[in-house]
């Protein structure tokens, strides 16, 4: 039997840890235990969610491009921030996106929903930016930390809409969303997921979406253009990435047992109640949206003048 394909007829043969570089509790962690179950039921071996955070996502990414063995047994929840926009975020990087990891699928494509605590008494966008431009200084917005799509979001609206509101960075989407509920901060870009029960609630009010097109989860949440930031698109993105040097078999399996899943009808429900819509592709498709992102993204943090400080 050639080697190739006993590489991947005989893989799996023990546990997969799949690394989350983030804390638990966000929508990083809740995708990949989603996809642990579901890999578990169509592998045949436990899938064990592993969540390294720290360094806006540098720490449990840096763990897989270096530290792992290039065999497919751990896995990385590739997100935007280590992937894409820490290289221009950071002095120095401990790997390299582009090198050390090879892509095996995207999986999201999160719109983000601009929202602020109800105490502000802001209801739209015209208003929060109305209030932004008299310099209220206790006016900030929570992120998951330097670097997320989060912290980005914010950074571009102030940009755009030339205001300047705080930037508080957190460790995590969790603890972030949990100040913002409790008004220790004012105003969040939050993926929809996360964000929805607390909206349906009254909890939290939503001003716009990020995407070009509203939500059908916020049908009534008009998108950033359409509530007059002309132009605003910003999407925050996921996948699954495994450590460079990999066989190519076992990355062609994981991608094509990954596509399979996200065709059940089943689970494709269970994912868009996440925010996001269900993305899949190929490994190149993937790299190729890592090498264009890394561009556009570091424009922002260049423009911008964000700094870890």
């Amino acid at each position: 039997m050639p080697l190739a394909s006993h590489a991947q007829d005989s893989y799996p043969s023990k546990n997969i840890r799949f690394v989350v570089p983030y804390p638990p509790g966000g929508p990083t962690d809740l995708m990949a235990r989603l996809l642990s179950q579901e890999l578990q039921t169509r592998l045949g071996v436990t899938v064990i969610v592993d969540n390294k955070g720290g360094a806006g996502g540098n720490l449990g990414s840096a763990e897989v491009a270096k530290q792992s063995p290039a065999d497919g047994y751990t896995l990385l929840l590739a997100a935007s921030g280590p992937m894409a926009v820490n290289s221009t975020l950071f002095r120095s990087m401990p790997f390299n996106p582009l090198t050390d990891l090879a892509p095996v699928i995207q999986i999201s494509a999160f719109p983000m929903v601009l929202e602020v605590n109800p105490k502000l008494s802001v209801k739209t966008v015209k208003e929060l930016v109305a209030l932004a431009k008299t310099n209220k200084p206790d006016l900030s917005f929570a992120s998951a930390g330097n670097g997320t799509p989060q912290h980005l979001a914010g950074e571009l609206f102030n940009t755009q809409m030339d205001i300047k509101i705080a930037h508080i960075p957190y460790r995590g989407a969790g603890p972030a969303l949990n100040d913002l509920l409790g008004g220790q901060v004012n105003v969040m870009f939050d993926v929809l997921g996360s964000s929805l029960p607390y909206i349906q609630t009254g909890k939290l009010i939503p001003l716009a979406v990020t995407s070009a097109k509203r939500s059908p989860l916020l049908p009534n949440v008009p998108t950033m253009a359409e509530a007059g930031v002309a132009g605003y698109e910003f999407t925050g993105w996921h996948g699954v990435a495994v450590r460079a040097g990999t066989p190519a078999p076992i990355i062609d399996k994981l991608n094509s047992t990954l596509n399979a899943i996200f065709k059940e009808p089943e689970f494709h429900k269970k994912w868009e109640a996440l925010g996001t819509p269900v993305v899949g592709g190929t490994p190149a498709q993937f790299g190729e949206l890592i090498k264009k992102e890394t561009v556009r993204l570091g424009k922002v943090v260049k423009d911008s003048g964000v700094t870890l400080d």
